[in-house]
């Protein structure tokens, strides 16, 4: 495994000191369990109200966003949502993001701070696209950042059903096993 890197003090951690930052992270940015996986916080919800271009009239906060944690040995499943999704890198070891377009193409982004290994920052999900992520490490964690445009509702979120989603896609069957739950 790589060195993990604290955002908060920009020193290599030892690998046994992993768990206890993870538990730091938890507690101190008051992250719970979200259901597709990881650990989340709201951070922001905006106070302005536009209508949902994705699904008729409903309406929907401008914008949102949140702290999102992953740990190794656990991923967020397929799902996707009805807006588009910008992931943000902040800590941790690099994020394998797992999108299958509407039309069925696969994309792997490396979300994290190594550009020489072609890992980015930042990167946006298309509203409609199945994503799924996890940790690109055997022991370790990511912290990113998710904002959702217009603002995140529990209502546009869908969770993959394995059997339907290879079904659709054939050709990702083997990925997306192993990136649902049953």
């Amino acid at each position: 495994m790589g060195k993990l890197w604290s955002f908060f003090s920009l020193k290599p951690m030892k690998e046994s000191d992993t768990e206890h930052k993870i538990e730091a992270l938890k507690k101190h940015l008051d992250l719970f369990p979200h259901p597709e996986g990881g650990y989340f916080k709201e951070t922001y919800r905006s106070t302005g109200i536009t209508k949902q271009p994705y699904s008729g009239a409903e309406e929907r906060n401008f914008s949102t966003g949140i702290y999102f944690l992953l740990v190794s040995g656990n991923f967020s499943a397929f799902h996707r949502i009805k807006q588009d999704e910008m992931w943000h890198f902040y800590d941790g070891d690099p994020i394998n993001l797992h999108i299958i377009s509407m039309e069925g193409a696969y994309q792997l982004v490396k979300i994290g701070r190594d550009f020489s290994k072609g890992e980015v920052p930042q990167y946006v999900v298309k509203a409609g696209d199945w994503f799924a992520s996890e940790v690109n490490s055997s022991s370790g964690y990511a912290l990113a950042g998710c904002t959702v445009a217009p603002g995140f509702d529990f209502a546009d979120f869908e969770m993959a059903d394995r059997k339907k989603l290879q079904e659709q896609f054939p050709k990702h069957r083997d990925l997306i096993l192993g990136l649902t739950r049953s």
